[in-house]
């Protein structure tokens, strides 16, 4: 099953969904993905096979060191951006770009100097009320939260390799 199976944001098979081991963390969760990512040019197996992922490095908005997240890139036309499950508060990774924009993207065997946008304002009123529109798994989340989705538009520049 893909991501693109699912419409459903309480699917139990959706990636957001799997359990990891409590006695470890989510971010020991993603060092498995991370490292299976860079080794395989961008495929990972697992709860994401068969989906589209990017590896996503932030500077820490209060530790200034880098964090590396992999997220499932969003388009719109060639926009792409990205939002997050999370229910309880925004991501990490969002408060970071809100700090410093500038980040690295990983896509495929390539990687991207890039900056993330926070979008806010109109500009997220105009982008979020298409993405809920197109985005079925978006609009499903965010009618089981309270807050606004978190929206970031990355904009890449010359890609090098690995």
């Amino acid at each position: 099953m893909s991501e693109s199976d699912i419409t459903d944001y309480n699917d139990p098979n959706a990636p957001w969904n799997q359990a990891w081991d409590q006695e470890g963390s989510i971010a020991g969760w993603n060092d498995d993905v991370i490292t299976e990512f860079r080794a395989n040019a961008g495929k990972v197996g697992g709860a994401y096979a068969g989906g589209d992922l990017i590896l996503l490095t932030t500077t820490g908005a209060r530790s200034g060191k880098p964090h590396t997240t992999p997220l499932g890139p969003l388009y719109r036309g060639d926009t792409l951006y990205v939002s997050s499950f999370v229910e309880d508060r925004y991501p990490a990774w969002w408060h970071n770009i809100k700090a410093n924009p500038q980040v690295t993207v990983e896509l495929g065997d390539r990687t991207h100097r890039a900056t993330g946008k926070v979008l806010e304002g109109a500009e997220y009123d105009e982008f979020a009320a298409w993405a809920l529109a197109e985005n079925p798994l978006l609009a499903d989340f965010q009618s089981k939260v309270d807050r606004p989705m978190p929206l970031v538009v990355l904009t890449l520049g010359e890609a090098g390799s690995r």
